[in-house]
Order: structure tokens, then sequence, then C-alpha cells
């Protein structure tokens, strides 16, 4: 499928007006439209946010499409996503499932037996094993999370120093951010002294800051991979005093981290966005495809530019727990 660079802020606000302006039509509308919208539930901050969005795209198209139904489920694990989602698709007649895969190998599966029912697909983030079940995909740009942050670290550091990073989970969404941002390391005389996993977990991230601390008496900076992470980094900084590190960067555009950003922080003043919204997004454009006279197929990318004091209220969403 053809895969399209967006900005999720301005493409959700286009959607939104779209919406908006077809309330007389759909009103019209004799058939009623089923949207199943299955995500994991608020287990860490990201998923936190997502269940948000999902919830406000829910209220807001239900509003605009009287006879559109979104139906939202949420599950703890990827074999209670399964189940639900068996249950969902036993109980009612899906016309479009949304779907955000605990994990890709558990749910691929059990998406295509709804696929099979003639169900339009819509997958968000982690994609499916089988790519071609999915009608519409919709993603952040991973790779550039990590190359946009490397590009803005090598120039501050003048393209030299010692850092250490801090990995996620091992997924494909952490590779690829490994990879964006240590394509452009090695183009630098910066050196990693270490990368490890530390499972995108605050908790966990306090505890390897806390060893790279003891083991590296020089730090010129942190890039901890995940806002969730870059908190516990911080606190593991803060309590040992170390004055040589000069950055503490992050990404996902957490709420917290986003105001550090807007406040000018000396360590931490930029992010890149890896918005929970993007949930959202798909929601709106699967309304779309059967209430806006939209066909909407293909694979869409959102942008990752780097969150700056100059722009930071674009990206900064006070009522969301993310």
């Amino acid at each position: 499928m053809k895969s399209i660079m967006i900005k999720a802020g301005m493409f959700v606000s286009g959607i939104a007006m779209a919406c908006a302006m077809s309330v007389g039509s759909a009103g019209a509308q004799e058939r009623d439209i089923t949207i199943a919208v299955s995500i994991p539930a608020a287990t860490h901050g990201w998923t936190g946010g997502v269940v948000y969005h999902a919830e406000q795209a829910e209220k807001e198209i239900e509003a605009a499409f009287p006879n559109i139904d979104v139906v939202l489920s949420t599950a703890s694990s990827a074999t209670a996503q399964v189940s639900a989602l068996e249950d969902l698709s036993a109980t009612r007649d899906l016309n479009a499932l949304v779907i955000l895969p605990f994990t890709s190998e558990e749910l691929t599966g059990p998406v295509e037996q709804v696929k099979s029912k003639g169900t339009f697909i819509a997958v968000v983030d982690r994609g499916l094993t089988d790519p071609s079940i999915q009608d519409l995909y919709v993603a952040g740009d991973n790779i550039a999370v990590g190359a946009n942050t490397a590009r803005w670290l090598s120039d501050k550091l003048g393209g030299e120093g010692e850092i250490v990073v801090l990995r996620g989970i091992p997924t494909v969404i952490d590779d690829e951010r490994i990879k964006g941002f240590s394509d452009v390391i090695a183009e630098t005389n910066i050196k990693i002294l270490d990368i490890q996993y530390a499972n995108w977990n605050q908790d966990e991230a306090f505890t390897l800051m806390q060893d790279y601390l003891a083991k590296y008496p020089k730090i010129d900076a942190v890039w901890a991979n995940d806002d969730d992470m870059l908190l516990g980094v911080i606190e593991a900084v803060d309590q040992a005093g170390r004055e040589d590190i000069k950055y503490t960067l992050g990404g996902n555009g957490m709420k917290q981290v986003i105001e550090m950003v807007k406040e000018g922080n000396e360590r931490t003043p930029i992010s890149t966005p890896y918005p929970p919204s993007m949930i959202k997004s798909a929601i709106y454009m699967t309304a779309g495809q059967f209430a806006g006279q939209a066909p909407m197929r293909g694979s869409f990318l959102l942008d990752a530019p780097l969150i700056t004091p100059e722009n930071a209220d674009q990206f900064y969403f006070p009522d969301s727990p993310f």
C-alpha cells in the first residue's frame, strides 16, 4: 500500500471539519454503521493517552453522525484482546474494526477472521504480521523519532561526546527508533557508552540510569527513547547530583515533558512526537470511509518534527493523561 507522510494535528482537524460539514447528509442515511475500536488498556502513560483520544473520537463521531455506532473495547493483555475481539465479532455486525494490537503475532489471526466477514480493517501503530489484512494503516515515524533527536543532539554537542541510551522493549518500534538514532550518531564522533533495555518503564529506567551513573564518571547526554523512561532518568540524575550531563532527552510528547520544553528546560529543551492521538486519526479516517464519501486505503505515517518552545503549544493537550 502507498505510504503517505502527514502531520497528525492538521489531518485530524481537516477530517473533523469534513465530519461537521457532513452531518446533514449523514442523518439522511438509512444504513446503520458499527465501528469497533479495540485498544490496549491504560497500562502506562502512552496507552493512557490512546484510551483518552479514542474516547474523545467516540463522542465526537457519534455526535456528528447519528447513524454511526462506535464501540470501544480495551484489554490488558494480548489474550484478553483476542477474547474481546471474538466476542465483538460474534455479537455484532461490524462494518469496520480499528485496532491497536497488543502484539502483532497474537492478533493477526483473529483480525484476519474478522476481515473474512467483509469488515474494513484499520490497524494503528503495531502492524500485523500479514499487512495484506489491513485496509488502512496509521502509525508514527519511529525512525524519524530517533534520527531527528540524534541530529539535534549532535549539533548541540558539536559532533563529539559520550552518551548513554535506553531501549524500550524488543519490538519493531524500538528497533526502528534505535536504528534512526544510531545511524545518525555513527556519522559523528559521539560515542555511545552503553545501550540497554528498560522496557519503557519509569522505575526500570531509574534503576538502569543509576547503574549508568555508577559505571561512567562522565556522560554528556542521555537519550531515553521514551518519555516514561525519561522521567526515571531525570530522577536518577537529580538524586546523583550529576552536573556533567548536559541533556536528557526522550520522545513521544508526554504532557509533563512538553511542559518542560515550553518552560525552556535546559536539560530537556526538545522532544519528538509519537502521539497517542494517532488512534483518533485512524477512527476519523475510518468514519470518513463510511460517512464522508472519502475512501480510505493505504499507509499513513505521521511526521515526527522536533518539538521546541516555539511550537510546543501545538503538541500540548492539558486534558490528556499523557
